[in-house]
């Protein structure tokens, strides 16, 4: 197909909001003639009632058999993709997503407590995406197929087998027995010894297969993604010519990439800017919920899917669509209409005041502190959310978006209020908080306007002058002295969780990891435990 030049209009769509670069993408897809028949946008397609989905963007369609029209038999089409999360309670609830390359017919889970005993069988809801060949692209349609199940009404502290298959597959069978994974739900109490890992910025590439690889070895309960998970939209720039480089095949090798480790390792991801993705639905988050079932227990499930929390022993985790406040890419700013803060900051008082409670890890994609030449600091995320992280004394706070590892000292009012070497103690209650940019998970690297400083390789300064990014555009030069390890390379953070009874200490090492191994940060965070 040819494809129009880009004239004044498209020019002018680039300051468009999401919900704007919507509606511009579909009336022009509509107006010539791209848009045969119903297109099946992203969204819930409840499983006769069996299974439980976030809320739908926009109304979807069921494609019940593959775009080209020809039937091929299911024996044919094996899952791939597969990847868990956790529902609202790690405890008892798990959700399991995969993909298949062409629609199936009476898609499944099988569950059980032996691999050979998978005794449950529950059929999965079916999320079709359609992609068409978007404007100015020479990309080609893309059909796109995941399947979802919810379970519900686990038994805490268990390990589950399944399998998941379709008519014609079935992983209880001896064709494909060798698919079968395995999950372990959280322990009952908070008492018990665990370790997470995190990152932001991954996509496709043998550096992020090489840290899945060493996540893996982590053994860890869950892992955190920060954000700009696979880079199907490379631009990430929230506007509307970036449709002429968006590749929704791009999911499908980050699945495939990935499951290695999500489909055994609940995969918990929130909202970044390469994660907007206009085509299928006004707020740019239709293919995120078409690809994953996150807990839906936060402000709006409907219209941020990325921002939830969930307990896991004594560590509760709270994730947060930082594209609502960004003032650096402003798409889908205040898209919540204060919602998402106002929500964020009853739920640290109410995980703040909750028995059984140590630590809160907060995660999101866009910097609240980082010195890095390409994105460094957000002003909207400083403005609007580290008052209420220094007000609930959160313990970490992760992010991604910059393409590398840094760590700050524990700040309070936005200067250092306790400096923290490498392999040093902080007590968040009374020295503030300490912020991880762990961006370096498989995209090309950023770099420093101050020299690497890392475990081993050391080099102190007083100072880096930096910049954050302002309401309206443009940058605020700042001079900053918060800025304590610097590493250029690929990387990822893992937190050992050591509970302590009631009275005593319990700590949180957070150690960051190179792609080789090499250990180029520690620190650890102490907490009365309660």
């Amino acid at each position: 197909m040819d494809t129009p030049r880009m004239g004044i209009a498209d020019k002018l769509a680039d300051r468009m909001s999401m919900a704007e670069q919507h509606e511009y993408l579909r009336s022009r897809l509509t107006r010539r003639g791209v848009m045969r028949g119903t297109v099946a946008a992203a969204g819930a397609v409840a499983g006769a009632g069996l299974l439980s989905g976030t809320a739908a963007a926009a109304s979807p369609t069921l494609l019940s058999k593959p775009a080209t029209g020809h039937h091929v038999s299911g024996s044919l089409v094996a899952p791939f993709g597969r990847h868990l999360a956790f529902g609202a309670d790690p405890k008892t609830q798990f959700r399991v997503t995969w993909q298949v390359p062409l629609a199936v017919k009476k898609p499944f889970i099988r569950v059980g407590l032996k691999p050979w005993a998978l005794s449950h069988k529950i059929q999965a809801e079916v999320r079709a995406l359609h992609t068409p060949q978007l404007l100015n692209s020479k990309l080609p349609p893309v059909d796109q197929y995941y399947l979802h199940a919810a379970l519900d009404g686990l038994h805490p502290g268990t390990t589950y087998y399944y399998g998941v298959g379709h008519e014609g597959f079935d992983p209880a069978s001896g064709q494909a027995f060798g698919t079968i994974g395995s999950f372990t739900t959280a322990p009952a109490r908070s008492g018990e010894r665990f370790t997470f890992t995190a990152f932001g910025d991954q996509g496709v590439s043998y550096h992020a297969l090489a840290n899945d690889s060493l996540i893996l070895a982590q053994n860890p309960a869950f892992h955190l993604h920060a954000g700009d998970i696979c880079y199907a939209d490379p631009a990430g720039s929230g506007q509307q010519s970036d449709s002429s480089v968006y590749d929704a095949r791009t999911w499908d090798q980050f699945l495939a990439q990935t499951e290695s480790v999500a489909a055994r390792v609940p995969w918990m991801v929130t909202t970044g800017n390469h994660d907007m993705e206009a085509w299928y639905s006004p707020n740019g988050y239709g293919g995120q919920e078409a690809r994953w079932s996150l807990p839906g227990n936060g402000p709006d499930a409907k219209n941020q899917p990325g921002a939830y929390s969930f307990v896991y022993g004594n560590t509760a985790v709270v994730a947060l669509d930082a594209n609502d406040v960004s003032y650096e890419i402003p798409a889908n700013y205040d898209i919540s209409a204060g919602k998402q803060t106002a929500w964020l900051d009853k739920r640290l008082g109410e995980l703040r005041r909750q028995r059984g409670i140590d630590f809160i890890v907060v995660f999101f994609h866009h910097c609240a502190f980082s010195t890095t030449n390409s994105h460094a600091s957000d002003g909207g995320v400083q403005e609007k959310w580290v008052p209420l992280f220094e007000k609930h004394q959160v313990d970490l706070v992760v992010n991604g978006h910059n393409h590398v590892y840094e760590r700050t000292d524990a700040i309070r009012g936005g200067k250092v209020s306790k400096p923290v070497a490498i392999g040093d103690t902080v007590h968040p209650e009374k020295d503030g908080v300490v912020y991880v940019t762990a961006g370096g998970a498989g995209r090309s690297l950023y770099d420093f306007p101050a020299p690497d400083s890392y475990e081993g390789h050391e080099h102190n300064v007083d100072s880096v002058t930096t910049w954050h990014s302002a309401k309206g555009g443009g940058k605020v030069t700042e001079t900053v002295a918060w800025s304590r390890v610097r590493y250029t390379g690929y990387s990822f953070i893992a937190v050992e969780v050591e509970p302590a009874s009631s009275g005593r200490t319990s700590t949180l090492t957070v150690s960051a990891l190179a792609e080789t191994g090499e250990r180029v940060d520690h620190f650890t965070v102490a907490r009365k435990a309660r």
